[in-house]
Formats: C-alpha cells, structure tokens, sequence
C-alpha cells in the first residue's frame, strides 16, 4: 500500500487507529465554546462526528493518513511589506489542492478495494474530520504550537487526505512532540492569533480573516494584515524544521509564476468576469470577487504608495459594500484631508449603508 501511495505522488503513507484521544476532542469543544472558531458555523454543527471517527463511519477499523509535500522552492516571506504586491499563501498559488489530492485519494483506494474485500471512504478536508490529530496519531508528525502538522521530514509543508477502511490494519505509532522551548510561530504572528502555545484564536488570525470571514474586517487587523491578500503562512514559514523540508514535487501545486507576487494594481481592476478566469481550477476563486477586492484594498491602503488611490477610487461605487467600506478605508490611508473630502461630497454612502458610513466618518477623522 505504501509502495502503491508514493507512485500515486504521496510522500508520506501511516494508519491510524479510528479514534481520537480524548484530549483531541475536549479541545474542539473548548475551542468552539470560547467562540475561537469565529463565524465557521460548521464546527460547531459537526462537532460530535469530528471529535469521534466512528460516529462518521461506524464500520471503520483503520484510518489511512497521507501526505503530499508543497515546500515551495523560495521563501514565503519574500514579498512582505513590497507595496506594490500581493502576497498569497503557498498553497493557494496553484492548483486546488482538495482537486489534486482527492483525485489520488480515490486511485489508491480503488486500488486497495480490488486488492481486499475492503470499503473504503475519501476525505480531503471535506467533511468532519479531524485530520490533524490522527495524523499525529498515525506518526506523520505532531501539532505543533501553531496547531499545525509538523513533521521531521517536511517540516510545516505537508497537505492531508484521509482514507477510511473497515480493513483491520496495524497501527503506527503516534510522532512525539519535538517544538521543545521554540515559539517562534507564536512570536511572529502580525494579529497575536495565539493566546497560548497549541491554540488558535480563528477571529484574530489574517487565513481566517482574509479566507473564511464574510463580512467587515475590523480596523484593528487592517494594518498587521499588510499585502497579505489570501491566506498567511508567517507561523509556517519560520518553522526550524523547515531546514529538513524539500521542494515539493508536484508540478500541479508548483507555484504559477502570475501568483508569486501579483501586482495590486492589476488585482484590483479585475472585473467578476477576469477575476474567474485568472483564478480558475485554484481555491483563491471560492471567496468571491467582493471578498477577495475587499482584501486586495486593505493591501493598497497599506502599500504607502499613493499612486494606487485612483484604482481605489474606481471601487468606491463597487455594488459590494465591502469593497466600497475597503475602498473609503485605503483612500483615507493614502490621500490628503482635502482630497478625501472631496470625495466624500461624489461619493456619498447608499441608504442603509451603515458600514461604509462608518467608514468615511472614521477616514474624516483621521
């Protein structure tokens, strides 16, 4: 099977038994009871199956963890703080992963159906499972103080799928923790996500606010979240362990060379229509044209370079008022007091439209 997983392109291949430690799920209930979890609603829905594999699937046996390597061959953190450019997270730079993975998924477990009287189930971080802890409980590597997979080989840079069997297969042993006194994950985050080592505060994390967030990002975060305009890998990246990792060798998650560092200007003249086409077949597409301007004019409010406030000012009639609300917030970042109230008079907010009314008092003000 594992000869069969690394052909399929999986660098990494363990089984874990179908269940958690208790503390695995104690902590999904804490979490989600402190309301760390933000507006994902989900968690809180799924939180029984999560906690428990079998209540997923009562006839699993074995859980077949796997793991494909996307170290990317520069660093990450190369273009943080260049005005001019975005940044997205690694693995958002090309293909969907969940794309790529599941199709494999599929493969080897077709492969381990013929091969066995066996039923077999997929899951590529697409439905309640948690994929993490039975990683750990599988040995591909530990949670690590920024509550990621960490592993000896390939550092912070691995990707998971999951293959549920009713095959009793031996169980590998679990990884142990190897974070020893480093914090650096937790030292290096721009918003302060983690109020402790190993937990996340999903509201204060900038994956989440430019990801899975909808609405308003508060002001508190604009600043700190810099040219960051998907994602964020800063706890990733300065992992120790990393010095172990190798380029991942998956051409279809190679970074496309459009997506390395794209220019805030082009992103934000992007219409709905030219926003799909450039993003096809990657996962930057599933948050929407509104959500992803509205993190594109949070970067150009805090690129410092004035000359992008006219691309601002052509969102200032966007029919999203969280690009209208982003674009009010960057031009008060990057113009002057006349200028900005000038605009006020053009441009003045839509009945009801309280959150970019708010947004132009505060930019008056300042």
């Amino acid at each position: 099977m594992r000869a069969k997983a690394q052909a399929l392109g999986f660098d990494l291949c363990r089984v874990a038994a179908p269940r958690l430690p208790q503390e695995a799920g104690d902590n999904l209930a804490r979490w989600i009871a402190q309301g760390e979890h933000g507006d994902m609603d989900w968690m809180a829905e799924t939180l029984e199956r999560r906690a428990d594999p079998r209540v997923l699937w009562r006839e699993v046996r074995s859980v077949i963890m796997l793991g494909v390597n996307y170290a990317p061959a520069v660093d990450p953190l190369a273009a943080l703080g260049e005005g001019n450019v975005g940044v997205i997270s690694v693995y958002a730079r090309h293909r969907d992963y969940h794309d790529v993975i599941k199709g494999r998924l599929k493969l080897l477990a077709g492969w381990l159906a013929s091969a066995s009287p066996a039923q077999v189930k997929v899951f590529v971080d697409t439905a309640p499972v948690m994929e993490k802890p039975l990683a750990a409980a599988a040995g591909l590597g530990w949670q690590g103080k920024h509550t990621n997979l960490v592993s000896r080989e390939f550092g912070s840079w691995l990707f998971l799928g999951a293959i549920f069997t009713d095959l009793a297969l031996p169980p590998d042993e679990p990884e142990v923790d190897h974070c020893g006194t480093c914090r650096a994950c937790l030292d290096i985050c721009p918003t302060r996500a983690f109020p402790a080592p190993y937990r996340l505060d999903a509201r204060r994390c900038i994956s989440y606010l430019t990801i899975e967030h909808k609405g308003h990002i508060a002001p508190e975060f604009r600043a700190p979240i810099g040219n960051r305009i998907y994602g964020c890998d800063d706890c990733l990246a300065v992992c120790p362990w990393n010095k172990f990792a190798r380029d991942g060798r998956e051409a279809k998650l190679v970074a496309r060379d459009d997506l390395r560092a794209p220019a805030l200007g082009e992103l934000a003249a992007l219409d709905e229509a030219a926003f799909r086409k450039r993003f096809a077949g990657g996962p930057i597409k599933r948050i929407g044209h509104a959500r992803f301007l509205r993190n594109v004019l949070i970067a150009i409010g805090n690129s410092g370079n004035r000359t992008l406030a006219a691309i601002a000012i052509q969102r200032l009639d966007h029919a999203s008022p969280l690009v209208r609300g982003m674009a009010v917030w960057a031009l008060g970042r990057l113009c002057d007091g006349e200028t900005l109230a000038a605009l006020a008079q053009t441009h003045a907010p839509r009945e009801g439209d309280e959150d970019v009314a708010a947004e132009w008092r505060a930019a008056l003000r300042a």
